[in-house]
């Protein structure tokens, strides 16, 4: 796999790879995935610390997956669907997103269906998704901010390694709702590794 600094150097054209996990694989997100992007993205339950309001029409769940096929072709944003391998079921998305080449850098965002919380699919597909970042794209660092009412996330966050580094109030307001975020910030070094457990 192109590392990072390589593709700054030559911009080759990206192709975004398929991932496999043990349950799960991480996938491209295509076209026919809209009706499952809108399933997850309209629940008020997986949106409530989200970024902007639950999707309410099946069209912003088309347009959604357009955006993400153009990042793809920029190479700026990766959004992976994650897909249960035993039927290939999309449960929900991880992404590495705002991708800064010269400082190898990336923010992670990452939902989940509700009927899957609980199982540990995402911390699998996330470990995944962080093997690849470090290990195949050469990103020595990835952040990511989560309102500080969301405990699963945090959980998860630190799960993974991640530390709290920061505190910015009234950072969102979302449907008029006014909130805060937590940053967290993850060096490829200080990653605890599955194979070294």
């Amino acid at each position: 796999m192109t590392s990072l600094r390589t593709r700054a150097a030559a911009k080759p054209a990206f192709v975004v790879p398929t991932l496999a996990a043990a349950r799960v694989t991480l996938r491209p997100i295509v076209h026919a995935d809209a009706p499952a992007v809108f399933g997850l993205f309209s629940d008020r339950e997986v949106t409530r610390y989200w970024s902007r309001p639950p999707m309410t029409h099946l069209a912003q769940a088309r347009r959604l997956v357009r955006d993400i096929r153009a990042g793809y072709r920029s190479g700026e944003t990766i959004q992976f669907g994650i897909e249960r391998q035993r039927d290939r079921t999309l449960l929900g998305t991880c992404t590495l997103f705002h991708i800064h080449s010269q400082s190898r850098r990336a923010e992670l965002g990452y939902a989940l269906g509700r009927a899957h919380w609980g199982d540990g699919l995402m911390h699998e597909a996330l470990q995944r998704l962080l093997a690849y970042a470090f290990d195949d794209l050469g990103l020595h660092r990835l952040e990511a901010d989560i309102d500080p009412r969301n405990d699963a996330s945090r959980r998860t966050l630190a799960r993974l390694g991640f530390v709290k580094e920061g505190f910015l109030r009234e950072r969102w307001i979302v449907a008029d709702v006014v909130s805060d975020t937590e940053l967290y910030g993850l060096l490829g070094r200080e990653w605890p590794r599955p194979d070294a457990r």
